[in-house]
């Protein structure tokens, strides 16, 4: 028998002779260790198919080395159905193609890497959507959501996947090319034949075991093979979880979209007595019915605060249930009817668009919510949507809630209660000694209860690893017999997606949190949420993706490089997985200074999008910050850490002579020279420091009118690059009856020394800034920051950094805010006249990670400006891309988001941008200026003086 490594060795060179992408790194199988559940298999390589070919090429190396093949698509789910021990084929890197869309047939032709939201999209113009759509929409694919059978919320009124195909081109285990659908011949292919066979000899079984209710999910769906569903075997394939064949592409049955839709909320005194309710309603034919439960709300209000909650009728458990229709008239008719048949507390028809997507996202985001309700506690999958016949889901939530308190374990509901599915997050003491065992006892239980209850282990999202185990507590020995004849018939070497559905693994096999070790000691930052331990940080993600979607057009953030690359690493998801082997060291096992950490870390932007975006709080700006601080402690650094990162040094330098300063970076040679020693990417311009600083110019003007007293932070951009910028809140704050003061002293908030993980000197330069603002700050005065990234500081990065007792610390954070958020809570106080100023706005990425763009939002409003926000990151991210290798991805982040959204909005745009980085990006690369909120207020409150001026001579 092969060594584990030779047969790395062999498979990677029989892949790349056959010309298939391929990636056997101990960084890449780090990556796909792991999917969003709570299962690790380490594979031996993955590959990276272009093509049909390239897959059977692919099938047939594996065969002839008997190596398992797991086809992966987004790698969201939540059984482990997408992690396997051999080759995972991903198929999200190049066949993510809607290859053909026919509006009159109303059918499109997907390759399997097609994320969902692409074929919507697509679909969209021509009146039409695939109906089916799970939570992970924005980032599932098509091969994912057929292999799961994962049918989401929209399901009641649409049908499942199954119900949704027309036909799939299969590659079976033994290497046949079908082209399975409806009335298929079973001469066309010995597998059909097969299949036919087992169907003929299980008749009675089929019709009496299978397909009782539809969200019955679990094992293989034979009735569709029997021949009064016309031995459909397009969906007979649909749900076998890549354990058949391996799906190359699919033609997709598309539905009409209603002209109108709206939502009902619903509130109810618990969720057993929504899911009651849930029948009467269901008979109105809605499109959706979804359960809501007050506990994963309240994580909500605790992790995004209010502004992220709509007003919800009275109740501690809602039915969210959307409705459509061709008229208006026709729906708000129909919900008045649903509400009064739905026997709730309290009802509200929630009309505003952006009070209904905030609804919706709680709800598609309560996996990742309710992983981590209460800091660092772990909520875990594994009892994940179990479902029972709609009539029964109210009898079977309380018999669940009654045996989670027998157990002793805590449970956070939600799913589609139209259908009897029901999602929840369960705090099983995985890593506790014992837990392994309560987790198994309390599946087995469990499984008892839904099937007493005639209900299915899965409603959507496979049996995998967590599930397949359980089936006999479902199916009788005839039913599971039948399933190892089809699982011979298509894949007759056992090598597709083994350990799952047939001859399954434990259910406690494989579990990634048992293997967890504390790391605790000599680290740097606090992570107060996670008990202190590094660990429990990096393994806050459960892998449900979010980080791969493109989220922008909401406003989103995460994850910029990921969006630009489109690879695994450079997802927040695939860095955690490599932290996470780290920590375990098994597979990564270097340490802080494993190359394979700083490989996935590398392209990090450090923008923490994620820390607000992933649903479950991830981090990884601090995560890398922590890496780089452990792994250069005490050793040479990279020579950005020592230009970039002590740039508040050089800055204060450089404002002795700055006219010969800006000449040396002026200079080709010079500048040439500059940037090689200091590690900046040759095509990078350099900022020119202002002629007077800032702080020159407080000095040099009148002292301030009386008024209520400020304090202005001097940033270090403020104060050497654009003391314009200071000059202009100055005049803003004075006009809003302030008197503006600043400290005494040039002080740093240490943001540049945090980014480049000099953690030790960032506490040094923290401190004496927390040290200088404290007693304004203990005495109620506002402090008012210019640059976001230096705001945010204040507000989030210093308690991890100095820790929450530290004198002075939440005094400052409390007492610290942006412009806006002064401004628009000062009683009395209006904006100037906008109403002339349209454009677009690109908030900080720290601000939308900590403070929120609300306030500069309402502030415009106000004003009656007309102004857009743009999502993603602006790609420059203080150090990033001013770092050589980094300036190609740098460009690509500027060209998700903000670079189109400036061309669309014209030259006469108004381009906001308070971070000095998005600036300086908007600059080099769009040749545009972006003003800050402070430079537009002073500009509008000075016309308004001229205004008032004439108007006073005029009478």
């Amino acid at each position: 028998m092969s060594s584990p490594a030779t047969l790395i060795r062999d498979l990677t060179a029989g892949l790349e002779s056959a010309g298939v992408q391929v990636d056997s790194s101990s960084r890449a199988r780090a990556e796909y260790s792991s999917d969003a559940s709570l299962y690790r298999v380490v594979p031996q390589a993955v590959a990276f198919p272009r093509s049909a070919d390239d897959v059977e090429a692919a099938l047939s190396v594996c065969r002839s080395l008997r190596v398992p093949v797991t086809p992966r698509g987004g790698g969201t789910s939540i059984a482990g159905n997408a992690v396997g021990p051999g080759l995972v084929l991903d198929f999200s890197r190049h066949m993510h193609r809607v290859v053909a869309l026919d509006p009159e047939a109303a059918t499109a032709v997907v390759q399997p890497g097609v994320v969902l939201d692409y074929l919507q999209r697509a679909a969209a113009p021509h009146g039409l959507r695939f109906g089916p759509d799970p939570s992970t929409h924005n980032r599932c694919t098509l091969g994912g959501v057929i292999g799961n059978n994962s049918c989401g919320s929209r399901s009641l009124g649409y049908g499942r996947p199954s119900d949704n195909v027309v036909a799939l081109d299969v590659l079976t285990g033994a290497g046949e090319r079908i082209t399975a659908r409806a009335q298929a011949d079973p001469a066309s292919s010995p597998a059909v034949r097969a299949l036919a066979d087992v169907v003929r000899d299980n008749l009675a079984v089929i019709r009496t075991e299978f397909g009782r209710f539809g969200r019955q999910v679990s094992g293989y769906s034979l009735e569709h093979l029997l021949p009064e569903h016309a031995f459909d075997v397009a969906r007979a394939l649909v749900g076998t979880e890549g354990t058949l064949g391996v799906l190359t592409g699919a033609t997709v049955r598309l539905a009409r979209a209603p002209r109108v839709t709206t939502l009902l909320a619903l509130g109810y005194p618990d969720m057993a007595s929504a899911a009651d309710a849930a029948p009467a309603i269901r008979r109105h034919g809605p499109k959706a019915i979804e359960g809501l439960d007050a506990r994963i709300v309240d994580v909500v209000l605790r992790r995004r605060g209010p502004a992220f909650v709509p007003d919800l009728p009275r109740g501690a458990g809602w039915l969210l249930v959307e409705l459509g229709g061709d008229t208006a008239a026709e729906v708000a008719d129909l919900a008045g009817r649903v509400a009064a048949d739905a026997g709730a507390l309290d009802a509200r028809v929630v009309t505003d668009r952006g009070e209904t997507a905030q609804l919706w996202r709680i709800r598609e985001d309560g996996a990742g919510l309710a992983s981590r309700p209460a800091g660092g506690r772990f909520f875990h999958a594994g009892w994940e949507d179990a479902a029972v016949p709609t009539e029964r889901l109210g009898a079977y939530l309380r018999d669940f809630d009654a045996l989670l308190v027998e157990r002793g374990l805590v449970g956070l509901p939600y799913g589609h209660f139209g259908e009897g599915c029901v999602h929840v997050r369960i705090d099983f003491p995985l890593s506790e000694p014992g837990g392994v065992g309560v987790f198994r006892e309390f599946l087995l239980d469990a499984a008892r209860l839904v099937a007493s209850h005639g209900g299915s282990m899965s409603g959507e999202h496979g049996d995998g690893r967590a599930r397949s185990e359980l089936l006999p507590l479902m199916y009788s020995p005839a039913a599971l017999a039948a399933f190892a004849a089809v699982k011979r018939a298509f894949d007759p070497e056992g090598l597709l997606n083994p350990g799952v559905l047939v001859d399954p693994a434990p259910a406690t096999a494989d579990l990634r949190a048992p293997g967890a070790r504390p790391v605790r000691r000599g680290l740097a930052l606090a992570y107060d949420d996670d008990d202190g331990d590094f660990a429990n940080a990096v393994h806050r993600c459960t892998g449900v993706g979010k980080c791969r979607a493109d989220i922008t057009g909401s406003g989103g953030v995460m994850c910029p490089s990921f969006l630009a690359t489109r690879q695994e690493k450079d997802s927040t998801r695939g860095r955690a997985r490599v932290l996470q082997e780290m920590v375990n060291g098994r597979q990564v096992r270097g340490g802080w200074r494993s190359p394979e950490v700083h490989q996935v870390l590398d392209l990090c932007l450090q923008c923490k999008g994620c820390a607000v975006d992933c649903p479950t709080g991830v981090d990884m700006a601090s995560y890398k910050a922590e890496v780089l601080h452990q792994s250069y402690k005490r050793r040479p650094r990279p020579r950005t850490h020592y230009s970039l990162g002590w740039l508040p040094r050089w800055a204060r330098l450089a404002s002795r002579a700055p006219r010969l300063t800006n000449r040396l970076l002026r200079l080709g040679p010079s500048a040439a020279l500059g940037k090689r020693l200091a590690g900046i990417d040759p095509r990078r311009p350099l900022p020119q420091f202002a002629e007077r600083t800032f702080r020159d110019w407080f000095a040099g003007r009148p002292e301030s009118a009386p008024g209520d007293p400020v304090v202005l932070w001097v940033d270090t951009w403020t104060n050497h690059f654009t003391p314009q910028v200071g000059a202009a809140a100055v005049e803003v704050l004075e006009s809003a009856g302030f008197s503006v003061r600043i400290p005494d002293e040039p002080v740093c908030c240490g943001l540049t020394w945090i980014s480049t993980g000099q953690l030790d000197a960032a506490k040094k330069q923290l401190q004496r800034s927390v040290d200088a603002l404290a007693p304004a700050a203990e005495a109620g005065v506002p402090i008012v920051g210019l640059e976001p990234s230096c705001t945010a500081v204040f507000r989030g990065d210093a308690e991890e950094l100095l820790g929450p007792d530290a004198p002075g610390v939440r005094a400052v954070a409390s007492a610290t805010g942006t412009l806006a958020e002064l401004l628009t809570s000062r009683e009395g106080w209006r904006p100037p006249d906008l109403s002339g100023v349209h454009g677009v706005a690109q908030p900080h990425c720290h601000q939308h990670a900590v403070m929120g763009f609300g306030a500069d939002a309402e502030l415009l409003r106000r004003g009656g400006a007309s102004v857009t926000a743009v999502g993603g990151c602006c790609g420059l991210a203080g150090n990033f891309g001013a770092e050589r290798g980094h300036f190609d991805v740098s460009v690509a982040v500027a060209e998700t988001a903000l670079l189109p959204a400036v061309r669309a909005a014209g030259e006469n745009a108004v381009i906001l941008t308070d971070g000095f980085s998005c600036r300086t990006q908007l600059t080099h690369l769009g040749d545009r200026q972006g003003r800050h909120l402070a430079e537009l207020l002073a500009e509008a409150g000075r016309s308004k003086q001229v205004d008032d001026t004439m108007t006073w001579h005029a009478e």
